[in-house]
């Protein structure tokens, strides 16, 4: 369990005290952690043992035991693929390296159903179909892709979806437009990217409102968002999985599908008079398709008698 989890435990019995110090770790996460124990409690205004005794509480050996596993989430949400080449390089055949990795996606997949609560999907699908402004949607240099992904069915079920893509000094711009009435669908993974997370706190200083989808790490637009949807990365690979992500990003559409009203059904009926009277699919061309049925062989009925071929 991350040590950011561990703090926002709900079973937790904390003094007035110790409520102090959770505080300020959570609200400069992890950095407020990395210092020495007495520089901590002189920050929350403790007593030295005071910080002991909450770490103890927590579950840990005692500060060097907390900091230590502190540190060791901090290089986590760092590594780069070059630094985990070596950790992670597959020995033996290409094939049991293929089959490694596509076993290692599937435990991701199955770890992400739990990493989420369900109640966490139906938020964020109420949150984007609710809004009452624009749905503006950015992603990091993969993840902008995923970003794209939802662009498109959010397209088909409300209006005023925008995909910024490549953050631009034009795609900043587009915060000069955004308010408390719209939402800032935002996906950012390790590493996490500056000029997202630019985006994100120059569009929370504006109030709108924050769906983030990142990792176990959590990017630090988590301390930002108003929903949070949780993905595990870590595969076979140098390079982290974006299935899951995927996943979950899909799951979130399948359960907007699920509770559509009828302007919703009304706006993709619409669409798909367009698609088809500007033949934008193979199906919805019908000179396409007739051009498709006399180019088949005709079918014969077998060899003509020579009677029959004289008659010809």
């Amino acid at each position: 369990m991350a040590i950011r989890d561990v703090l926002m435990r709900g079973d937790l019995a904390l003094t007035p005290s110790e409520e102090k110090i959770v505080r300020l770790l959570l609200t400069d996460y992890p950095t407020s952690g990395l210092g020495t124990a007495s520089s901590l409690a002189r920050r929350a205004g403790v007593s030295d043992p005071t910080v002991v005794r909450l770490v103890v509480k927590l579950g840990y050996e005692g500060f060097p035991d907390f900091q230590s596993k502190l540190l060791a989430e901090v290089e986590a949400r760092l590594h780069s693929p070059l630094l985990m080449m070596e950790a992670k390089r597959q020995s033996g055949s290409s094939d049991s390296a293929v089959l490694a990795y596509l076993d290692s996606v599937t435990a991701a997949l199955q770890k992400a159903t739990v990493a989420t609560p369900v109640q966490t999907y139906e938020r964020a699908a109420r949150l984007l179909m609710e809004a009452k402004g624009e749905i503006v949607l950015v992603g990091g240099r993969f993840s902008r892709h995923i970003a794209g992904m939802l662009a498109g069915y959010l397209g088909q079920f409300r209006t005023g979806v925008r995909d910024l893509g490549v953050l631009s000094p034009q795609a900043f711009d587009t915060l000069a437009d955004l308010g408390r009435r719209d939402v800032l669908v935002v996906f950012d993974y390790r590493r996490y990217q500056l000029d997202v997370m630019a985006y994100a706190s120059q569009a929370a200083a504006l109030d709108v409102r924050i769906l983030l989808f990142t990792d176990q790490w959590l990017s630090p637009i988590s301390d930002l968002a108003e929903v949070t949807i949780v993905s595990p990365l870590e595969v076979a690979s140098p390079y982290d999985t974006l299935a899951p992500a995927i996943a979950q990003m899909e799951a979130l559409t399948a359960h907007i599908v699920s509770t559509l009203g009828d302007d919703a059904r009304a706006r993709i009926e619409r669409i798909e008079k367009v698609r088809h009277a500007n033949a934008v699919t193979l199906d919805s061309d019908p000179q396409e398709n007739g051009k498709r049925q006399t180019s088949e062989p005709r079918k014969t009925a077998g060899p003509k008698s020579a009677k029959q071929d004289d008659q010809a």
